[in-house]
């Protein structure tokens, strides 16, 4: 386990998650990954960093699933992880979940009110953005995400919006729906969910 935070409370730093691996899966995905010119490696000995097991341990609390994780591309450019995204999206015809674990809005520095209206505006152009466009427009956009009304309010950092980008381009042509809508988060943030595709 990586507690990769710092200033929560004593139990956040005891949590378990005992998924499975899936070492054949990490495999095929860095295979499929390098057959698209993207350049990934195995690490065996890394542990599961909190932005797969905070929603893992919401999602499948029992850690019955096999989880492979990914990491961020160095240098952190949305079109990279948009290719990745189209590399791995043969996965989900095999039947594997492909989850980009973030926030909609992560401003730690600006969380309660005064991130009303900020997230509010950000996440009205993402749901606009991702419901609303065409699979080559959305792309566009979500690579220009910095132009987005209050994006570097939204995301002074881009780690948690970044596995966004991998989800859409791995469902590149499929329609989005936002399946959770909250504006009151933490006391006035307006977050939001999407899906892809069909259950």
């Amino acid at each position: 386990m990586i507690y990769d935070y710092g200033g929560f409370p004593d139990y956040t730093y005891h949590i378990q998650y005992a998924a499975p691996g899936a070492p054949h899966l990490a495999e095929q995905a860095r295979s499929l990954l390098e057959s698209a010119g993207i350049a990934a490696r195995l690490d065996p000995a890394r542990g599961f960093d909190h932005g797969m097991y905070a929603p893992m341990a919401v999602i499948y609390p029992d850690a019955q699933i096999p989880v492979v994780q990914l990491s961020l591309k160095r240098g952190l450019a949305p079109k990279a992880h948009l290719a990745a995204g189209r590399a791995l999206a043969p996965l989900r015809e095999e039947g594997v979940l492909i989850l980009g674990s973030g926030l909609s809005y992560h401003n730690l520095r600006m969380f309660g009110p005064a991130a009303k209206v900020p997230s509010a505006s950000f996440d009205a152009w993402l749901q606009h953005t991702l419901a609303s466009t065409s699979p080559p427009q959305r792309a566009a956009e979500l690579t220009a995400w910095e132009a987005a009304p209050a994006a570097r309010q939204a995301h002074p950092r881009e780690e948690h919006l970044l596995p966004l980008m991998l989800a859409v381009g791995a469902a590149e042509g499929e329609a989005a729906t936002r399946i959770y809508y909250e504006d009151n988060f933490f006391g006035g943030i307006s977050v939001s969910n999407f899906m892809f595709g069909g259950v």
